[in-house]
């Protein structure tokens, strides 16, 4: 069986199945398409509301499989894998974890999700310490560079 609910519904049973992780959701005035456009964009826009990337370059990208490497603002770098497609984006590296989601509010605009942090080495688990505070101020950035608040 599986379940085919829309990408923000998908992260919240991700974020849900990993100890430690939050979601912090948002409905963003702008359509779709244009908040996807600012969240999918990895190697420009996403370092501008992530409030701990500095860059990140994609080494690989086949169908929605992507590979890539970041650097944080404090020059720790992570090397990346996961998926990215259409309202949906999952990243791990050894020691991150970052979920996206946007779907289409019913009534318009769009529900935004965030998830993600610092992972417990050797476990699918994320350190809870500042990863709130870390994903609301992404999501106030990302609101900004939308024009939703």
């Amino acid at each position: 069986m599986t379940y085919e609910g829309d990408p923000v519904g998908r992260l919240r049973i991700m974020a849900a199945a990993i100890p430690g992780a939050g979601v912090v959701e948002e409905v963003l005035p702008t359509p779709l398409e244009e908040v996807w456009a600012v969240m999918s964009d990895l190697e420009g826009e996403f370092g501008r509301f992530q409030p701990d990337m500095r860059t990140v370059r994609i080494l690989r990208l086949t169908g929605d499989r992507v590979e890539a490497l970041a650097r944080s603002k404090y020059g720790l770098r992570a090397h990346f894998h996961g998926v990215l497609r259409p309202g949906w984006c999952w990243l791990q590296s050894r020691f991150l974890i970052i979920g996206m989601a946007a779907a289409p509010e019913p009534g318009g605009g769009t529900r935004v999700a965030l998830t993600g942090g610092v992972r417990v080495p050797g476990r699918a688990a994320i350190v809870p310490l500042g990863a709130r505070r870390e994903l609301r101020l992404a999501m106030a950035r990302l609101t900004d560079r939308v024009g939703g608040g």
